[in-house]
């Protein structure tokens, strides 16, 4: 590797800084050098212990006050002999870095408003919110492409299904990160978004042919290199047609996950690519790369492969232990972790880590954290969200709505449940209350009675079972259509890791809730979260995407609803899946 070149150009100074610090180091320096801890409240004084102890190379933390982790992160560095790396993932805006930071937009709302600077927005101003406690460095833009629309892991969260349009968001992005001092990462190397299934439990198969990844993975991978992203993180996604490209007549049981393939990281990412940056591997509590081989085995093998730092251990003497072990039996040569190490110290330089940590202005003037949830940054996230909500379909003209017609509207309510969604409501601004609550609030604003429809489904238990039958005769279809001029499915669905959420799950099986009544009133499916309900919506004649259930998105497509305000979103997937009948 040469680290006077891009992406890192280091300069003589940069470069005597990394090869004097590194003659410097110890064994035991060297092999805490390539690993990323994770963070979780932990007490400063128990952060300084144990960084004084082990001197890691880089910390991932979990959200909290701008306070307390303006203190953490000072703690780190002040306990540092070498600056370390301090991550995570802003990938929608400083929500993702600090308790009441701005959520900008999802990356597919950034797509769908069209425009590349809702991009570059997202990247800066959520990194100016990072950086002013203290984070450097960002595990984004994702670039992945969302090829299946069944994919429960980058549908909100990637910049849609077409190449260019991922290339140039993520590009924009990177230049607005990068502007406001903070390194991006891009992810997930070798592309996520074929397969259905989640990395955190199961290895994951990128399905493309060689040139089919070329012209679309490798397009954007290629177009974020040689635009200078400094690092990648690679997950565990196998890609069998590279792997057979580069090893013929290998076996299926022998194809591994990119994290632990060196055909895929040295061959194709270094080789073919051409990336002359830092590579870190996923999380390396994901079942995707644990159930591959025993972590005593695929710990020094992601080094050996190629990659150059470690996120995260799972018991720290232990995972040294095991690199310990593979350089004593020839499993990791000491050649390899030398480069390994000797390129997080170029990345590092290249951030000016080292010139920072001299002046002493590591961590930034504490008035910065003023920037945080600031109005000139939620005047932002409202500009995005006016561009990119969605109207999907509207084959019946329902709308606009008016008070003077649709006064009474019925809310039937959707979502995921559990630690994730209440997650998800809070990191978007909906603290205290769901989303149906916030939709009926702006809905009576406008004059409108809304009643968000409940089940009480012990009334109906049987010993037989639920009884839908029962509680959908309580009410005739002609008193329904009496009682409402209109109703609105809330469609509040996600997921991560552990759920694999995507389908609408109803209280009751063929019970009231489930959109009988879509031919007897006018009825409206709002998604705020998954963009690909209409899979099981294909009978409501009018569908939204608002890809956030945030407040400020609520009341916008409330508005918009009632033609106050122009559906201005252009979808950046398919959100008909595929299919005819979703068109109706």
């Amino acid at each position: 590797m040469d680290y006077t070149k891009k992406p890192f150009n280091l300069t003589g100074a940069d470069l005597a800084w990394v090869e004097q610090t590194f003659a410097a180091m110890t064994q035991e320096e060297k092999l805490n050098q390539v690993f990323v801890d994770m963070l979780w409240n932990n007490p400063p004084k128990e952060v300084a212990a144990s960084q004084g102890k082990y001197q890691l190379g880089g910390f991932r933390y979990n959200n909290m006050s701008p306070e307390k982790l303006y203190e953490q992160n000072e703690t780190i560095q002040k306990s540092s002999k070498i600056p370390a790396l301090i991550a995570a993932n802003v990938e929608a805006g400083g929500n993702g870095a600090v308790s009441g930071g701005t959520h900008l937009g999802e990356g597919i709302a950034c797509a769908a408003t069209g425009d590349p600077k809702s991009a570059y927005a997202m990247g800066y101003f959520g990194c100016k919110e990072a950086a002013a406690v203290g984070c450097n460095w960002t595990f984004a833009p994702v670039v992945d492409i969302d090829f299946n629309w069944r994919n429960c892991v980058i549908p909100t969260r990637c910049f849609g299904n077409d190449p260019d349009t991922v290339l140039a968001m993520s590009k924009a992005y990177m230049e607005g990160a990068h502007k406001a001092g903070v390194a991006c990462c891009m992810k997930h190397f070798p592309g996520d978004g074929c397969d259905e299934r989640d990395q955190h439990l199961v290895m994951t198969v990128n399905d493309r042919s060689v040139e089919e990844w070329d012209a679309s993975y490798g397009k954007v991978l290629k177009g974020m290199i040689d635009a200078g992203v400094p690092s990648v993180m690679v997950g565990h996604i196998a890609l069998p047609s590279y792997s057979r490209f580069f090893k013929p007549g290998i076996e299926d049981k022998d194809i591994l996950p990119a994290t632990v393939a060196p055909e895929l990281l040295q061959g194709l990412l270094r080789q073919r690519l051409g990336f002359n940056g830092l590579i870190i591997t996923d999380a390396t509590h994901m079942v995707g790369i644990t159930a591959q081989m025993r972590r005593h085995d695929f710990i020094p093998q992601a080094l050996m492969a190629g990659c150059d730092m470690i996120l995260y251990y799972r018991n720290h003497d232990e995972d040294i232990g095991y690199l310990k072990e593979a350089l004593t039996d020839g499993r990791l040569t000491q050649e390899r972790l030398d480069e390994a190490v000797k390129t997080v110290l170029a990345f590092k330089a290249s951030m000016k880590l080292h010139e920072k940590q001299k002046a002493g202005t590591l961590m930034p003037p504490r008035e910065d954290m003023q920037v945080i949830g600031c109005e000139a940054h939620k005047a932002m996230a409202a500009e995005i969200i006016d561009k990119s909500i969605t109207l999907v379909k509207n084959t019946r003209n329902q709308l606009p709505l008016d008070p003077k017609k649709h006064k009474r509207i019925v809310i039937y309510t959707v979502q995921s449940g559990g630690l994730t969604q209440k997650i998800k409501q809070i990191a978007h601004g909906g603290k205290g209350g769901s989303v149906s609550d916030t939709l009926a609030e702006e809905l009576k604003k406008q004059g409108f009675e809304p009643t968000i429809y409940k089940v009480n489904y012990l009334k109906y238990i049987s010993p037989h079972g639920i009884n839908g039958k029962k509680a959908l005769a309580e009410v005739s279809v002609g008193e329904f259509a009496k009682m409402y001029d209109a109703a609105i499915v809330l469609c509040n669905v996600g997921s991560f890791s552990t759920t694999n959420e995507r389908s609408l799950h109803w209280t009751i099986p063929m019970g009231p809730e489930i959109p009988w009544y879509a031919s007897e009133i006018p009825t409206i499916a709002i998604s705020v979260a998954h963009p690909f309900h209409l899979i099981d919506l294909a009978m409501v004649p009018t569908y939204i995407n608002t890809y956030s259930g945030s407040k400020e998105a609520i009341r916008q497509t409330v508005a918009k609803l009632m033609g106050k305000s122009e559906f201005k979103g252009t979808s950046p997937v398919d959100a008909f899946c595929g299919r005819w009948d979703t068109r109706v």
